[in-house]
Formats: C-alpha cells, structure tokens, sequence
C-alpha cells in the first residue's frame, strides 16, 4: 500500500495518517464542525497536531464506489507552541492534503468513482478533476445521506458521462 495511506507524513507540526477506527476517530470532531458523519465508514484519514485530531475525511464504500464525507477541519490550538498564528495552515490545503490521501488509497483500493457533497470546496474538488454530477449517478446504497448537490471523480478525469458507464456505446447509425 502507498505510504501516505499505509503509514504517516509529517508536514511541519501536522501529521498525516490513516484512521485505524474511522468512524469512531473522526465522529467528535465531524460533530465539533457540524458535519454529518456515516457510523460506518469503510475507510478515512486525519491530519493530526500533535494528539489532536484536527481535520479528517472518511468514505463509505459499495463496490466500485464510494462516497466522501468531509473533508472537515476544525481551528488550530491556540494553546500550540508555535502560537495559532505562526502554526495556522490553510484549512483549504489541509483538506487537500487529505483528499489526495483518499484518491491514492482509491486507486490502490480500485474504486472507480467517488462521490462528494459540494461542503463549499468547489476550487478543492475542480482541482482534483471532481466534477458536478446528477443525483442518480450515486448507487442506491449511498443515497440518503444528508446534503444537496454532488460531485463525481472517476479516475482523475473529469471526462466522463452516463454514456461511458455500464453498457457500451450504442454504434451511430450509417445513412
């Protein structure tokens, strides 16, 4: 396995890894950001400073697809020794950081599609080839879940439709 997934990375004074217990590590602070978190998720990864749990992004997965929740990020502890301040990342970059985690660890894992709620991250999800997609693209096992709209990543490649999923192109008919 990769080993950002497989291991931690440090990135200054945060440090980035899998969730050994998604569900059960990331739930507080999905709660602390008022985020919806599914109480069983297949997979997820955090970004930590110190022992603080201070942004994490998990799936649930059915088959070839998965469905993102998060990813969250709370405030920085001011109490730090760098001083919150000095020590304050980007929330946008954090997410990223963690978003890239999960599209390595879906490509090792082989899901074809993920899918995402908007959360406001548009730029994030334009820039990791997520793309605005119906409500019907989700698999029925995913649907339900709180939240309006939704993006779609196949691959990497935000060159996809309903055509290209499931049954082959029908031929063009010749004149």
């Amino acid at each position: 396995m990769p080993s950002s997934v497989a291991g931690s990375r440090s990135d200054g004074d945060l440090s980035y890894r899998a969730l050994n217990a998604p569900a059960e590590e990331a739930s507080p602070l999905f709660r602390f950001t008022g985020a919806w978190a599914p109480p069983a998720a297949t997979a997820g990864w955090g970004a930590w400073e110190g022992d603080r749990l201070v942004a994490a992004a998990l799936i649930e997965r059915v088959g070839p697809a998965a469905l993102l929740h998060g990813p969250v990020a709370a405030g920085r502890d001011p109490e730090s020794p760098a001083g919150p301040k000095e020590s304050a990342r980007e929330p946008l970059e954090i997410a990223g950081r963690l978003l890239a985690d999960v599209l390595e660890h879906a490509a090792a894992a082989r899901i074809q599609t993920i899918f995402a709620r908007p959360q406001g991250l548009d730029r994030l999800w334009v820039r990791f080839g997520f793309i605005p997609v119906p409500e019907v693209e989700l698999p029925l096992e995913l649907r339900g879940r709180p939240g309006a709209g939704l993006f779609g990543w196949r691959g990497g490649t935000a060159l996809w439709s309903q055509a290209s999923r499931g049954a082959p192109a029908r031929a063009t008919p010749k004149h």
